[in-house]
Formats: structure tokens, C-alpha cells, sequence
């Protein structure tokens, strides 16, 4: 499978930016896709995860309550809805693929990868 990420940009502090996610290729109904981002100097982290069949979800406890994965079966595309931003959320944005382990959070159970879109939140 091969992902696209889109929808990054730089917003002030208190906004919302809904970030997409294209999928196209070898697309499978057990997918689980999930948003993890990387801030400047730190290690990679998770966000959430969507199981691209059946819509559950599940977020690092940190994340829960500003932000919102949702998928559109039709268009091969997840969303990571954030609000409330805050200049910590200031990252590279990657949605990444998996088809075995739901409810991880670990990076590595992530085989396939998108490039990546910059987030910057302004104070």
C-alpha cells in the first residue's frame, strides 16, 4: 500500500487542521492505519489508530480528547482531525499501515509509511 499524507500548515495556537491520508495500491480490509508524529529532536510518537474496516478507534491517552481519526471507505482516505492545537503539537505528521497488531502504539508494528506533513503551531 502506498500512503500520501496531505494538510499540514502552520496555525496559531487554539486552531484546527484536519490532516488526510490517501491510500492507493494493495489496500486490505484489515488494515489498520494510524497517525503518529515526530516533534524536532524527539522519538517518534503515536496518535491513534483506525481500523480501516469497521472505523473503531483507538489514542495514546494524551491525545484523547482533541483529536479525531475518521476514515472514507469510498475515497481510500483516513483523517486525523486536531483542535485545540497547542505549540507542543508542532510535528511531522505520518500515517502509517499495519494489518496485525490492533491497539498498538509501538512505530515498529507500522510496516508501510507516507512522507510525512509538517505541522507548526504558533504561540
Amino acid at each position: 500500500v502506498q500512503l500520501q499524507a496531505s494538510g499540514g500548515g502552520l496555525v496559531q495556537a487554539g486552531g484546527s487542521l484536519r490532516l488526510s491520508c490517501a491510500a492507493s495500491g494493495r489496500t486490505s480490509n484489515r488494515y489498520i492505519m494510524g497517525w503518529l508524529r515526530q516533534a524536532p529532536g524527539k522519538e517518534r510518537e503515536f496518535v491513534g489508530g483506525i481500523h480501516w474496516s469497521t472505523g473503531s478507534t483507538y489514542y495514546a491517552d494524551s491525545m484523547k480528547g482533541r483529536f479525531t481519526i475518521s476514515r472514507d471507505y469510498a475515497k481510500n482516505t483516513v483523517y486525523l482531525q486536531m483542535n485545540s492545537l497547542k505549540p507542543e503539537d508542532t510535528a511531522v505528521y505520518y500515517c502509517a499501515a499495519q494489518a496485525d497488531r490492533w491497539g498498538t502504539q509501538n512505530a515498529s508494528d507500522f510496516g508501510s509509511w507516507g512522507q510525512g506533513t509538517l505541522v507548526t503551531v504558533s504561540s
